[in-house]
């Protein structure tokens, strides 16, 4: 019995931090956009080959061809 005592008033703050956690980030924007972090292992880490750098590559098409 006396453990309730003290398990009550603690689930109670424990309630009510989650609460403001959860409006904390509910004002602060932490749930605007759900739909790019799904996508975000998805995106191709390598850099693309720049226009000049092309040009200066050795053309692959020749290469098989010899």
């Amino acid at each position: 019995m006396n453990s309730l005592v003290l398990l009550i008033p603690l689930s109670i703050l424990f309630l009510v931090g989650a609460g403001v956690a959860l409006f904390w980030a509910v004002d602060h924007g932490q749930f605007e956009d759900t739909d790019t972090p799904a996508l975000l292992p998805l995106i191709d880490a390598d850099a693309p080959i720049s226009a000049g750098a092309a040009d200066d590559a050795p053309d692959m098409a020749q290469d098989a061809k010899s």
